[in-house]
Order: C-alpha cells, then sequence, then structure tokens
C-alpha cells in the first residue's frame, strides 16, 4: 500500500481486517513509526485502532517487496511523478490497484491509464476501486459498499476476495472506463452541492444538481465507452450521492467554503492538506468533455469559479438561466 493519507490508511486497515498481511508506506518517516507504535495515524484517522496485519515503513522497495498487489493511494494529479519513481520496485505480475479519482491534466488520461503508461504493463493488470468511499465512516466499520474493477475478471474477484469484510462489501465490474469518469466526475459535481449549501440553498437545489450532474458524467462516459447502467451503480449514483451530502466529503466542504465567499486560496489553506481532487480535475474533465463533443455545464461553471474568478451566485443564476429543454 503506497500512500498513508486517510483513504490510503482506511484501505489498508480493510485489507488487514479482510485477513490480508499489509505493508503501508508513508512518505514521512514519523507517520510510520507512531502507526507501527501506537497502531494510530492521528494525523489523518485520530482515535481509529489499525490491526496488527498492518505494518507501516517509509520505504517503498520494502513496501512492495513480494507482494501480489500494489495498491496506489496517491493523489490523481501527483500519480505519474510518484509512480516513475516507484516503477523499477513494482514486482512484475502484481495487480497495480488505484484508488486515485480524477482525470490527469496534462493528458487527459483516466488514473488506469497513467498506470498502464508509466508501469508498463497491460491494462489487464490495473484495477482501481471505487464507490461510497468516505473514509472515515468506513474507518469506523459503517456498513459499506463498493466496486472492484478490471478488465481481468479474475484479477477483479481476487481483489475482491482480498478486501470483503463484515462491514465492506466489495461487487466486481469491468467497465473500468465508467468506474472511472463517475469517480472523477462526482467530485466536480461535489463542488457544485458545496456551493449551494455556501449560498445557503436546500434540498431541492442539491437534489437538481445531484440528478444533472449524473446526467452530464452519463454524457461524457456513453460518448467515451463506458456503459450507461455503471453510472446508476456504487460507483455512480451512489458514490455521487455520497460525495455530494456527507460534510465528511472534503469537495463538498471545499465548495461550501467557496459559496460562503473565500477564495480559493483561503479554502486550501483551510483544508489543512487535504487535497478535494475535483479542483484541478474539473477543468480536465472539461477539457475532455469539450474534445469529446459533449456539454457538461455544471462542470463549466465549477471550472470557472475555481479557476476564472466566477462568482458562485452568478453561476448559479447561470445554470438557471440556460435554454430551456425535455429532460
Amino acid at each position: 500500500m503506497l500512500g498513508a493519507g486517510s483513504w490510503g490508511t482506511t484501505f489498508a486497515k480493510v485489507l488487514a481486517d479482510a485477513g490480508t498481511d499489509v505493508t503501508l508506506w508513508a512518505r514521512r518517516t514519523e507517520v510510520a513509526e507512531e502507526i507501527n507504535s501506537t497502531r494510530v495515524n492521528a494525523g489523518y484517522l485520530p482515535g481509529i485502532v489499525l490491526p496488527q496485519r498492518l505494518r507501516a515503513t517509509d520505504d517503498a522497495a520494502e513496501a512492495m517487496h513480494g507482494t501480489d498487489a500494489v495498491v496506489l493511494a496517491v493523489p490523481s494529479q501527483t500519480l505519474r511523478e510518484n509512480l516513475a519513481g516507484w516503477q523499477p520496485l513494482l514486482p512484475e505480475r502484481a495487480t497495480l490497484v488505484s484508488l486515485a479519482k480524477g482525470v490527469e491534466l496534462s493528458t487527459l488520461k483516466r488514473m488506469s491509464e497513467v498506470v498502464s503508461e508509466v508501469a508498463d504493463v497491460a491494462m489487464e493488470q490495473v484495477a482501481v476501486v471505487s464507490g461510497p468511499n468516505l473514509a472515515r465512516e468506513i474507518a469506523a466499520e459503517q456498513p459499506t459498499a463498493t466496486v472492484v474493477a478490471c478488465n481481468d475478471h479474475d484479477r477483479a474477484v481476487a481483489l475482491q476476495q482480498a478486501c470483503s469484510t463484515p462491514y465492506f462489501r466489495p461487487y466486481t465490474n469491468t467497465d473500468l472506463v465508467g468506474i472511472e469518469l463517475a469517480g472523477a466526475c462526482k467530485n466536480v459535481i461535489a463542488l457544485a452541492c458545496g456551493m449551494a449549501v455556501g449560498l445557503g440553498y436546500g434540498h431541492n437545489t442539491m437534489s437538481s444538481l445531484i440528478t444533472r450532474g449524473l446526467a452530464e458524467t452519463t454524457r461524457l462516459g456513453v460518448a467515451l465507452g463506458a456503459e450507461p447502467m455503471t453510472f446508476a451503480g456504487l460507483a455512480g449514483l451512489g458514490d455521487l450521492v455520497a460525495t455530494c451530502m456527507s460534510p465528511l466529503s472534503r469537495n463538498r466542504t471545499f465548495g461550501e467554503r467557496l459559496g460562503r465567499g473565500e477564495t480559493l486560496a483561503q479554502a486550501q489553506d483551510a483544508a489543512h492538506g487535504q487535497v478535494a481532487e475535483g479542483v484541478k480535475s474539473c477543468s480536465s474533465i472539461r477539457q475532455l468533455a469539450a474534445r469529446t463533443g459533449v456539454e457538461m455545464p455544471i462542470t463549466d461553471v465549477v471550472h470557472r469559479v475555481c479557476h476564472e474568478g466566477l462568482e458562485p451566485g452568478p453561476a448559479a443564476a447561470e445554470l438557471l438561466g440556460r435554454e430551456r429543454k425535455a429532460e
């Protein structure tokens, strides 16, 4: 497991609770030492006791040595750089599992495509985990379901078995395109929902944004070859609802700060190092939509609020003032 943030540590806990021996790589030595000595990653999951099957290290080579699967738990926009440094250490036949949800800014590639390219492995060797993945709730062992996606169904099943616990129920899927686009786009829609909350709007506004956000996400996915039904599943609607509605969602919380009038810099300072993936992915998803000829009005205004100075209030008015049409 490479990455000891909140979701990386949580998924490491899930794997260990499922009976898998896990070595968790932490960038900072003090984090690895804290986990090993106290069984807690206080900076990201305070109060959560980590299982004995999980041990931590600051040595990436040690973390990957002899493993059947390498889980990549780093932010989407830093995945390429990190993986390039780790590439010589990767076990030859290991399944490479991405937890990141985003579209790369420079290339407009999905995370599995970045992994395949940088690690120089076939797409069949790459898997992703997505779904309603609010780390704190899962770490507290609240029941949830998720999706394990891989073009190689047998690899997906093996990973499914490795992370199945009484509180964490994984389903398999082979639609990597749909699973990953859903995971990336929901962060952008969650920013919009957060802005709506910050502006003082209620549940009607939120449900409208979620529904229309799902519609534009589905349009993009289908245009790029995804299965439409994927977006009605756990990695689509399930993750979208959780990320848009929960105050535990970094993207929802970040958007709320923008809606209350904070600048991008102020909202980033308040996040204390936690990454709101949608802030950067809104730009790459917008570019991907333009290249594909797909209309994504919510994504467009989120990008303009985050990066072009558009205020959230006028952004909402612009969405409401669009041409009327049939649903």
